[in-house]
């Protein structure tokens, strides 16, 4: 039973908020709904009134301290959200308060206000829904970052995407899509391929559920080498891991490009005679890292993203929605690896 009130009504005074702290190591069962002060944006900061927050897998991780960043404690999961200004602190000039916006990379999403750093929040048009705006950056800025700046597909190769009916496997199916490539979606069940189909995916490969055995493996590199044809996979998309991924890289072509985003599945081991026999190069995705050494270039792909929103060439698939008295059994419906597409805590005004 995860900790929250006993009945719907929230009785805490209105001057006191709420959020989902992690005061110890573990898993969603360990946060327990607590009301707080209003916390205060300091310098070059912006509080928002959160409307929507997305959940990812480092969220999961990063309460369990199995995340490579590791806050001090106590503190609320949710790295990225939307909503509308409701202060800005000193030093802040391009944001206002009641502008309608997203903050990531964020901290302490799951919550009713959040503080975050303004150079990480972004003005959202008045058509975006604040859960599609919080559905957004981690997933598709991820994509665009390891398609766009680390593999550099181009029209007409063959992109593989493990884990393709998931928030970021999504997000790399479309916008492998928008960048002309022809895009095969794996996933671990009919209705996940379906999902992945529905958002572009030209071909759809189904894998087992679970650790795969020999025969299983070999079995899910002949059927990605059917579907990806003799020259292979030219692009292969994982965030998996696990079993899955040296039986994916014995389907890429010659002096293809892996990406290694992920791992819902375990870290993987890799024997490293096959990047050489394939001539292909393994290229690792940290997106976070990525957006804070380069802000001008991330600032141009978040624009860019923005863009293909509007055009309508991406849409945030959020197939589940749970209200913030629920939101620990969000963290622990993605842990559980039942979801598709995104899931979205939302909080009422």
């Amino acid at each position: 039973m995860f900790g929250r009130p006993e009945s719907n009504e929230l009785n805490f005074p209105r001057e006191w908020l709420l959020r989902w702290p992690s005061a110890q190591p573990g898993g969603p069962e360990t946060l327990v709904l607590e009301d707080i002060p209003e916390p205060i944006a300091g310098p070059g900061q912006v509080r928002v009134a959160v409307r929507a927050c997305g959940i990812n897998f480092p969220d999961l991780l990063i309460i369990q301290d199995l995340y490579q960043y590791k806050p001090p404690r106590p503190f609320s999961p949710g790295s990225e959200l939307a909503g509308v200004v409701d202060a800005v602190g000193e030093g802040v000039e391009h944001l206002r308060v009641g502008e309608r916006v997203l903050l990531s990379p964020a901290r302490g999403g799951m919550a009713e206000k959040a503080v975050g750093p303004a150079g990480n929040c972004w003005k959202i048009p008045d058509a975006m829904p604040f859960d599609a705006a919080a559905a957004l950056l981690m997933t598709y800025g991820t994509s665009q970052h390891a398609l766009k700046d680390r593999a550099q597909l181009r029209a007409k190769e063959t992109l593989v995407v493990l884990g393709a009916a998931g928030g970021v496997g999504l997000a790399a199916v479309e916008l492998g899509k928008a960048m002309g490539a022809r895009v095969v979606a794996a996933a671990s069940s009919p209705e996940k391929l379906a999902l992945a189909r529905d958002h572009g995916a030209d071909e759809a490969v189904q894998y087992p559920a679970g650790p795969l055995d020999k025969a299983q493996a070999r079995a899910f590199t002949d059927q990605l080498k059917s579907a990806c044809g003799a020259e292979g996979a030219q692009v292969v998309y994982d965030g998996v891991g696990g079993d899955y991924t040296e039986a994916a890289l014995r389907a890429i072509g010659w002096q293809g490009r892996y990406l290694v985003v992920g791992f819902t599945a375990g870290i993987p081991k890799l024997p490293l005679n096959l990047p050489l026999l394939k001539s292909c190069q393994i290229i690792g995705v940290f997106w976070g890292e990525f957006a804070a050494r380069y802000p001008a270039q991330h600032a141009s792909n978040v624009a860019a993203l923005m863009a293909l929103y509007l055009d309508g060439r991406i849409k945030p698939a959020v197939t589940e929605r749970f209200p913030l008295v629920r939101g620990a059994e969000a963290i622990a419906r993605l842990g559980a690896r039942q979801a598709r597409g995104k899931i979205v805590v939302t909080i009422d005004t």
